[in-house]
């Protein structure tokens, strides 16, 4: 299809069906025209101030002293102000601090019969839905920031002309291997916050859809690609009648003349064609707006499911949602004894178990049936107790951490704190010296891992103390049939239990990469060789030379410890040819403490990577050994200067673990048990095991590397020691349990020899891009291949993927062992070619292009097998007005077009980063060179042409030359810029242009000392003064224009002071 089909595929297939479903579910749709007109035709700004007043009006009033008062209009229009002149401070900031405006309403003063007190007034209804108005519109025209280009997000979602939600629409039909095309919406939304975008919609924003007929998905504002999720929810034949009735219903006529303005229009036909065949099936798209965007869920999500967590903004997934709801609603049913009925909620690790207690907190702290909730967390490791403080800390709750446990018994005594957080053993400490029990039935204890069986002393002591609460288990690995009873006591399985395949496939977590590794004490020295040159292409002779000579020190060594030295050895190389400066980092598992440090010792002579040890004190037991003969004077000397290092245990495991967490940190973390359970770093990324683990403790252990995180695929487990027998018995011992399917962790691992497999594929779908190119080895024209953009697109992402998948295969043993050398030394010469052509045209077309999330390892990956030779790093392009550098860049060009290309979309950049300096300019000098880049293509001049009028138009850009202004503003840069806004409405009221250009250099002149005159410190965000600016700047055209004897709009007086403003803005802020 074309882009013209496309765009009226897309409308049929999703923007239309998703607005009439929206209007079904209770929206009024505004046709695109009508919202411009609603904001005074400023598309700068995005609240519907008029729908905003009336309903403020509407939902508020004032109750005193037994009588109703309504709001006065100026705390009205105070109101609106507060909404919409904000500092912005950042995208999440900015959007927190409106989060807390429109949540918790806005504190006004007035005064009644002599008395002025504070009243608050809220903007929207959020615990009834009805009294709210809803409305959505299409194509809704924002301005860019600085830029006087706009943005049509698809639609959007106004409650009380308030921008809630945004969706963006794709066509199904999309033919792309590279993404889907709901993936694509969901790059067009992120891209749209961006700074130099339209940021100013989404600091209102709670949720947002990509949607594509047959797939959706979701985030709100600030999520980052990898977290948008997928809505999974069960429905009931009722609810899939009443969605279907929903889904074709038809419009009443008023409603479809509305939708079927322009653009929508051109599919008018077809819509009333498919309702006289019989409407349509539901969708995914259907399910999904149906679910989230419905006016009470839509209220319900904003209000009680949003969070903001350090700095970042979550909104809940779909089985934290339905986990909250079935906990109230089992708080709400009481056991025969009276409590509260509680349970376990078994959520795979990294599926937001702490999240999902901070959104249970705020549910009780809003439920209205349950009277001053209070919230104890209930940990059994110290480092799990402050894990789930910070997180709770994070999200904006106070909690408090109980020191000992006499200091836990007081603050339940007391009541005042509302989230108590406390190891368990604390309960043990706090019963004997109070045998007098808490009966608050108004208590819920959240308890971590709370149903294993190493529990159960210390759950009869938390019992004792706590008689009457509401016990809620958390667990992140499968229910072993060992602890089925504890399970009961407890109060049974919450539902939905979410396992890691239902984590997996909803991209919550990354899949899982196996690789068993062997390493031999007696190899052939003819197999040695063999290995090592082929792990250490691409090094010079003298560092190989370096290299070999300390791998062969290893066979000196006694058989155990030769074993250490080999796999720290393997564990270097392994990571520092394929992780090294990625900002991915690995977790090496010891059986002991003495072998931790034995680990560390080699790691460090070797040379190849950074690392650290965080292991417990010297008389605590740890790993498979008991404080044995090897765990005396190493560990007791290692454990004396990390204290003198840190201080304290607390402070070696927090500065450790914080520097682990960095991009900047060492590299691998050494562990024996510590940091298998309940460590969440979503930089960890690769396992390395050289211990047998059981049980849940393997299953916990590998999650360790399945979080996502930028650039990371998969989790890898590189295995010393063997454990898919263990992972097999552990899927044995889970299988008992009534609500286990051995199902749930069938693919909990996949064999990296799968993942390789596809590499063959890959590498023809790269080479399958350049098909229409008869010479592959002409560069200029592989080049002028990839000047269409969604091409070009196409391109970077399949490289991307063709890059990445080989540097799995090259850190395989297997895979290297297997793989013809001549098949290698090809995926290696053609990636370094296939990264230097991305380089030239990102170049050549003046792009700034984040090449994705694994950049870094495709740098690595050349650099390591290729040899990093003169492969060029994409920078940022040289701006034009530096000239000498510019000029050097275009010198290193050779071919005309490529220079001319260069040049030309160098200078719109430059246009576009610039437009807001001076609009009437660069609009100008814009349309010059897209008329001249369109004549080269379509072969109307010739190269030697093309690069003439793009140097030409560039010297004038740069030169701000060829726009005739007038003598008297030579000097004056800010009224230069004015004058050009200024003449473009003007000369269509004078008569001739000389007249024009006579008139538009005085007010430019004017406007520029009343603009000056009344300019101070945070002007641009101060509505007062701008306001004044605005009247004294209406006094000058009204003045000169009755002067001069020609008339004005009030729209276009109101666009050129508008306009000059904004320019203002940029120049003089």
């Amino acid at each position: 299809m074309n882009p013209d089909q496309l765009r009226i595929d897309e409308m049929r297939t999703s923007q239309v069906p998703a607005l009439q479903l929206l209007i079904n579910l209770g929206f009024q749709y505004i046709p695109p025209a009508e919202a411009v007109e609603l904001r005074n035709g400023r598309t700068s700004e995005v609240i519907l101030e008029p729908i905003l007043v009336d309903q403020l009006r509407t939902l508020n009033c004032i109750e005193f002293k037994g009588r109703t008062y309504p709001f006065t209009e100026g705390n009205i229009l105070t109101a609106v102000q507060a909404l919409k002149d904000y500092l912005y401070d950042g995208l999440i900031r900015t959007n927190e601090k409106l989060y807390e405006l429109l949540t918790l309403g806005k504190s006004l003063p007035q005064s009644i019969d002599g008395d002025t007190k504070h009243f608050s007034l809220h903007y929207i209804d959020w615990e009834r839905p009805e009294r709210n108005v809803y409305h959505c519109t299409a194509e809704y025209e924002v301005e860019r920031t600085g830029v006087k280009q706009e943005r049509y997000p698809d639609i959007v979602l106004f409650v009380n002309g308030i921008p809630l939600a945004v969706i963006e629409c794709k066509s199904p039909s999309i033919q792309t291997k590279d993404g889907l095309p709901v993936d694509q919406a969901v790059s067009q939304q992120i891209r749209n916050q961006k700074d130099d975008q339209i940021p100013g919609l989404f600091v209102y924003t709670q949720l947002l859809l990509g949607v594509a007929q047959n797939a959706a998905k979701y985030g709100t504002t600030g999520t980052p690609a990898q977290f948008w999720a997928v809505w999974r929810e069960d429905f009931s034949k009722d609810a899939e009648r009443q969605l279907a009735t929903l889904v074709n219903k038809s419009l009443s006529p008023e409603e479809n003349d509305a939708l079927f303005m322009r653009p929508f229009n051109v599919t008018r036909q077809h819509f009333e064609e498919q309702d006289k065949a019989g409407g349509r099936l539901v969708s995914a798209q259907d399910q999904a707006i149906y679910c989230l965007c419905r006016p009470d869920r839509l209220l319900e999500l904003a209000y009680r499911f949003v969070l903001f967590d350090a700095g970042t903004k979550k909104i809940a997934r779909y089985q934290q949602y339905f986990t909250v709801h079935r906990i109230m609603e089992r708080a709400h049913e009481r056991l025969p004894e009276g409590n509260r009925k509680g349970g376990v909620v078994w959520h795979t690790q990294g599926s937001g178990k702490s999240l999902t207690m901070v959104m249970l907190a705020k549910a009780l702290a809003l439920d209205t049936e349950i009277l001053n909730p209070r919230i104890v967390l209930v940990t059994d490791r110290v480092d799990l107790d402050d894990q789930i403080w910070g997180t709770f800390r994070n999200c904006g709750k106070e909690v408090v951490q109980a020191r000992t446990g006499p200091h836990l018994i007081q603050l339940l005594r007391k009541g005042r704190e509302e989230i108590i957080a406390t190891v368990i053993d604390k309960f043990d400490a706090g019963v004997g010296r109070d045998e007098v029990p808490v009966e608050d039935d108004n208590i819920f204890v959240l308890v971590d891992e709370g149903h294993r069986t190493q529990y159960r002393v210390r759950h009869a002591k938390m019992r004792l103390v706590l008689p009457k609460a509401c016990y809620i288990g958390f667990t992140g690995t499968p229910v072993a049939r060992k602890e089925k009873n504890t399970i009961q006591k407890f109060g049974g399985l919450i539902q939905p239990i979410y396992t890691m395949t239902d984590a997996v496939k909803d991209k919550a977590v990354v899949p899982l990469l196996y690789e068993g590794r062997q390493v031999d004490l007696y190899v052939s020295k003819e197999e040695i060789d063999s290995w090592f040159d082929k792990m250490t292409r691409g090094l010079s002779d003298k560092q190989k030379a370096d290299l070999k000579r300390k791998f062969s020190t290893t066979e000196q060594l006694n058989k155990a410890e030769q074993r250490v030295a080999r796999i720290a050895w393997d564990v270097s190389v392994h990571y520092s040819t394929t992780w090294k400066g990625t900002g991915l980092k690995g977790q090496l598992v010891a059986p002991d403490k003495a072998t931790a440090l034995l680990y560390k010792r080699y790691l460090d002579e070797f040379g190849m990577v950074t690392s650290e040890v965080i292991i417990s004190g010297p008389d605590d037991r740890e790993g498979e050994t008991d404080v044995d003969e090897r765990n005396t004077s190493e560990v007791v000397e290692f454990w004396r200067k990390m204290m003198k290092r840190f201080g304290s245990e607390k402070d070696y495991n927090r500065e450790l673990i914080k520097e682990f967490g960095s991009e900047e940190g060492f590299d691998i973390v050494i562990v024996v048990s510590k940091l298998l359970t309940g460590f969440d770093c979503p930089r960890n990324t690769i396992l390395y095991l050289t211990r047998p683990l059981k049980e849940h403790t393997l299953l916990q252990a590998i999650a360790r590397v399945n979080r996502l995180h930028e650039g990371k695929n998969f989790g890898y487990i590189i295995d010393y020691r063997g454990i898919l027998k263990e992972l097999d018995f552990a899927l044995d011992l889970y299988g008992d349990l009534d609500e286990f399917d051995r199902a749930d962790l069938q693919d909990l691992v996949t064999d990296v020899g799968a993942e390789t497999a596809k590499l063959p594929q890959l590498y023809s779908d790269l080479w399958d891009v350049f098909k229409g190119v008869k010479n592959k080895q002409d560069v200029e024209a592989m080049q002028r291949h990839l000047e269409d953009e969604e091409r070009r697109l196409k391109f970077y992402d399949r490289f991307s993927d063709f890059a990445r998948t080989l540097g799995i295969a090259m850190s395989s043993e297997k895979f290297l062992r297997d793989t013809d050398q001549k098949e290698l030394d090809r995926y290696r010469t053609d990636l370094k070619y296939f990264k230097n052509l991305r380089y030239a045209v990102a170049h050549r077309f003046a792009e700034t292009v984040d090449f994705g999330e694994y950049q870094e390892r495709i740098a690595k990956l050349v650099n390591t097998y290729v040899g990093a030779g003169e492969v060029e790093q994409v920078v940022k392009p040289v701006d034009i007005f530096n000239t000498d550098k510019f000029r050097e860049e275009v010198d290193r060009v050779v071919e005309p077009a490529a220079k001319a290309d260069t040049i030309a979309h160098r200078t719109l950049r430059t246009i576009h980063e610039r437009w807001a300096e001076d609009p009437a300019f660069y609009e100008k000098f814009s349309k010059m060179l897209e008329a001249a880049i369109e004549a080269f293509r379509k072969e109307w001049i010739s190269a030697a042409e093309y690069l003439k009028q793009a140097a030409s138009i560039m010297e004038s850009v740069r030169n701000r030359t060829g726009d005739e202004i007038p003598d008297e503003l030579q000097r004056e840069d800010v009224a230069k810029a004015l004058y050009g806004v200024i003449r473009r409405i003007v000369e269509r009221y004078t008569a001739d242009g000389a007249n024009a250009s006579r008139v538009s250099a005085e007010a430019a002149l004017k406007m520029d000392r009343v603009l000056e005159k009344l300019r101070i410190t945070n002007w641009t965000t101060n509505s007062d003064r701008q306001n004044q600016m605005r009247t004294e700047m209406e006094d000058v055209l009204f003045e000169i224009k009755d002067r001069h004897g020609f008339e004005l709009s009030f729209e276009d007086i109101d666009k050129i002071m508008d306009d000059c403003i904004d320019v203002f803005k940029v120049r003089r802020p």
